[in-house]
């Protein structure tokens, strides 16, 4: 895993426990407390899950891209 990697899975883990953590020690119910729990979590996966949707567009536009530019100088060549 590169060093960018490292960061995103650092900061990610940071985010996650912090929010963990502020929820278990706010002053509220045991039941408020597993919905907060249950909220954050599903925003956190929805979060997760967009991030990963425009990494892999971003990926599928370079590679296309990258295809295009091979095909173009392959017909330079030839």
């Amino acid at each position: 895993m590169n060093n960018t990697g490292k960061l995103l899975t650092a900061l990610g883990t940071g985010a996650v426990a912090g929010a963990i953590f502020g929820v278990l020690f706010a002053p509220d119910k045991g039941s408020e407390t597993r919905k907060k729990i249950n909220g954050q979590g599903k925003k956190m996966v929805d979060d997760v899950q967009g991030k990963f949707r425009k990494g892999r567009e971003k990926f599928n536009d370079l590679k296309e891209d990258l295809v295009q530019t091979m095909k173009e100088k392959v017909e330079e060549f030839t």
